[in-house]
Formats: structure tokens, sequence, C-alpha cells
């Protein structure tokens, strides 16, 4: 008899690895939940989820595992869709739907919660949309109880609708519009869709019901980026231009934003069609949630980034090759992430000891005349340029001045970072980590800018070459120094 038949229940997460699905796992923990998240390839996931959240193998296209994977849990969230797969994913979707839902017999789960997406049945919907209704429909028709949410745009950091407004938004002062930047949608923020979610394990329906769930504001696309734009300070001008296709709008997302072609003529043929909550009976289901509008929403994104630049180990995220990897740094949202590491034989305490010291009389320990032109050109544009120096030449402290950055967070002989206060078109961070590692240490620097439009990204790409150069050349001169300094280790 297989053990976890008499473990606790629990309630399971399938799409845990996606936008939606991870974001879910902390809320469900705080309401008291067991939360085992579903994975078909759990060793990818298991570091990136919260500290209690079980981690399973489990395939939507794998029926027998799914049972495995479901065995003591009473409901589940089915968050899984096959946009991002070649071929017909139409047929995937079905075939994981049927599956997901003969287990969910299978086992005796109580309820299933689905997130589907808004659109009106009478319309002849995008494949997309029509392959995310017909999901639902499948996982109603089972035995098992099923609530489905339809949502329109969600606006989140990170999420794949936001990010192509950001990205649209920042990189072109002018847009040529086409007619689905105009559709009408019903964009909710995602602390209000995770709200839904969460309450929907316990709305008191016996049988399965559909709820559609949007934010307070019926706008669209081209609202959604000027409203972006203000609450940025950006100035944009959009142009509509009606004969642009999806087709063609798909190849332009994929040259200008992070969505390569494929996802985004699948988005787009989505997008052409009004996303509006018609049937409002969420309202009377789920009083205690009152949904933000749009300006809120835009708001609550970006606080939340600026909260993940502060709290967010970039390491985490990056191999640890020691150099980007790719040409310019690599993409985290919308800002542009550059990663280099070594190794060094000494402990911890020693390697960090240059990093403490940086900056002030110590200098930057390479092309330090750079440094220098790079501080007069600042102070010729009204910056801070390097007349600060620093308070203390061997002890750091947070809301110190460094030259032109400020520590933003100090951890003795483990972490320094820095914020940029110089003149420049974004914002900017430095970093410096040091782990213990078999035989010493490693130290990673990591250089991270979010660039304010258009001119942040063409400052951006316009100096890298002299970054890489210096920003390698720094590294190498702090590892050297943290070996100077220090016998190796035994």
């Amino acid at each position: 008899m297989n053990s976890r038949e008499h473990a606790p229940e629990y309630v399971a997460v399938l799409g845990a690895s996606g936008y939606i699905g991870g974001r879910l796992l902390r809320p469900l923990l705080e309401a008291g939940c067991r939360v085992r998240a579903i994975a078909r390839r759990p060793e990818f996931l298991v570091g990136r989820v919260p500290r209690g959240v079980e981690v399973v193998r489990g395939d939507a296209l794998d029926r027998a595992s799914l049972v495995e994977a479901l065995r003591g849990c009473t409901s589940a969230f089915y968050l899984v869709h096959s946009m991002g797969s070649q071929g017909s994913f139409e047929e995937q979707d079905r075939r994981a739907a049927i599956n997901f839902a003969s287990a969910a017999e299978t086992v005796g789960l109580r309820r299933i919660v689905y997130l589907g997406g808004l659109g009106d049945e009478s319309e002849l919907l995008s494949t997309h949309l029509r392959s995310r209704q017909e999901t639902g429909s499948i996982l109603r028709e089972s035995a098992v109880p099923t609530i489905e949410l339809r949502a329109s745009v969600v606006v989140g950091s990170g999420s794949l609708s936001f990010e192509m407004v950001r990205a649209l938004t920042e990189r072109l002062p002018v847009m040529i519009t086409p007619r689905w930047v105009r559709v009408p949608a019903q964009p909710i923020a995602i602390a209000d869709l995770l709200s839904y979610l969460v309450a929907a394990l316990t709305v008191d329906v016996e049988k399965s019901r559909v709820f559609e769930v949007g934010g307070a504001d019926v706008v669209s696309y081209g609202d959604i980026m000027q409203e972006y734009a203000r609450q940025r300070g950006l100035r944009r001008l959009m142009l509509p231009f009606p004969f642009l296709t999806p087709w063609l709008s798909s190849l332009w997302l994929g040259f200008v934003t992070p969505l390569y072609a494929r996802i985004g003529r699948k988005l787009v043929q989505s997008i052409v069609h009004p996303t509006v909550v018609r049937d409002r009976s969420a309202g009377s289901a789920f009083p205690s949630i009152q949904p933000m509008g749009l300006s809120s929403a835009v708001a609550a994104a970006l606080v939340n980034e600026d909260n993940e630049v502060a709290e967010t180990r970039w390491s985490d995220a990056l191999s640890a090759a020691g150099r980007p990897s790719d040409w310019g740094g690599i993409r985290l949202g919308n800002r542009i992430v550059d990663s280099r590491a070594t190794f060094v034989g000494v402990p911890p305490r020693a390697a960090f000891a240059p990093v403490r010291r940086i900056g002030g009389h110590a200098g930057w320990y390479y092309a330090n005349f750079l440094w220098r032109i790079r501080g007069v050109i600042d102070l010729w544009m009204g910056g801070v340029g390097l007349k600060r120096g620093r308070r203390d030449a061997e002890s750091l402290r947070a809301g110190d001045s460094l030259d032109w950055w400020r520590v933003e967070a100090f951890e003795p002989d483990r972490r320094l970072l820095l914020v940029a206060e110089m003149k420049v078109p974004g914002r900017a961070w430095l970093e410096f980590e040091v782990t213990e590692t078999t035989g010493g240490s490693l130290i990673r620097q990591t250089a991270v800018f979010d660039p304010a439009g258009l001119s942040g990204l063409l400052y951006w790409y316009a100096i890298y070459p002299l970054h890489g150069i210096v920003f390698r050349g720094m590294l190498a001169a702090i590892a050297a120094r943290a070996r100077d300094c220090a016998a190796p280790l035994d």
C-alpha cells in the first residue's frame, strides 16, 4: 500500500512552474493550506518554491503519474496550458484536461479550481481562447465539482501581457498601433486574481460554476500602455493603423518585446476579441473581494517589482558560469543583468575584504581613470560624481554614500548591494556576493540596469563593451587582492 494514502490531505497545484501557479503557492500557505506542487520536472521547481510546499512529479499527459501525485489531496488547481508548445497545442490541452479530470475522479477530489480566459462563447474565438474554454468544459463535465474563473489581462510584474505592454511602452516613443490595441478588456491585478483563486477553494457552491472576474475598469491595451507610461514618466504617441494583421503584429512583437513570434501570434489572436465581464455573479459569490482599478494595479506591479530588486538574489536566476550568458546581459523582466563570478581559494572573510573596502581612496581596483572620467561627466550633468568618497575606509553600513553609489544592503563577509545615484537614463544596481564553496569562495559580481525608455536601452548597449572590460577587470582585481591578503585554505 502506498504510504501517501495515509498522509495529511493537501491542496494540489498543477502548473506551479508558471506565472500564476508560482505566485499562488505563498497565498495558499498563508491561508493555512498544505500545498503540493505537481511538476513534470520537479528537480527544476524544488529550489524555487516557498518553504513548506511539497514538490512531486506529475505529467498532465501521463494519467498514471497524475493519479499518484494527487493521492491524499482534497482539491486541486489546474493552471496548465500548452500555448508555448509547437504543433497542435489545442490537442495537447484537450488530452491533458481529460487525463486530469479522470485522475481527479479516481482519487476522489472534492473540488477543482481552473483559471480560464474571458471571451463570448457565441463569437468565433481564437484557437487559444477556444482551447481554454474547452478545457474548462472538460473539467466541469467530470464528476468533480469545478470552479472555473475566467479572467482578462493580468496586470503584474512578470505576467505575459504586462511584460508585452512594458516592453512596447519602454522601447517605442512612437507606436503604430493596430486595431487590437483599442479592443476593450477588463484587466485584473495579480493580487486580486490570487484572492479569487484562494477563495474559490471554499466558495459556497455545490455544483460546477463559471465566474467571470475582472478589475474595476474597462479599458484597452492602449489605455494600459498610456497608464504605464504616465506612471513611469514617459511620453508616448500612438498612431492608429487598421491594416496591421495579427501575423505582422506577432512578428513585430517578437522583434521588439521579450515575446517570440509563436507566443505573440497566439496572444494577439486572443486580444482581438473583447474580454469584458458580462456575468457579474462573482460580486455576490465573493463579496469580500473588491478588485482595484487600472491605475492601482499598475502602481502595485511597479512597487512589487522594486521590492523584488531589493529582496531577490539575482544569482538565484543566473548560472554560475562566471560570465553573462548573452551579449549585453540577459533580460529579467525589463531589467538587463550582467553577472560574472570567479573562484578564489580563500575563506569568505578574506574574499569579501576587498569588496568591503571598495571605492573612496581605494578606488575600484581596475581602470580607475575611466571611473574618474565618468565622475567628471556626472558632475557636468549635475550629478554627485565621485566627490563624496566613503564614510569609513574599512566598514560599511546600509545607507552609506559610496562615491556615486548608495549602500542599499550590507551583510558582513557576504553581500554588498549598491544603488546608483549618478545621472543615468534609468536605475542601476551593483551587487557583490561571496559564498563559501569547496576549497574556497565564489565571488559573484552583478550589474543590474532598469532602462527608462529607448534612451536607457541605447545608453546601456552603447557603453556595454566598455562596461564588459571594466567589470571583468574589476572582478579579477578583487580576486587577486583576496588571494594576496589571505593564505590559501589547506
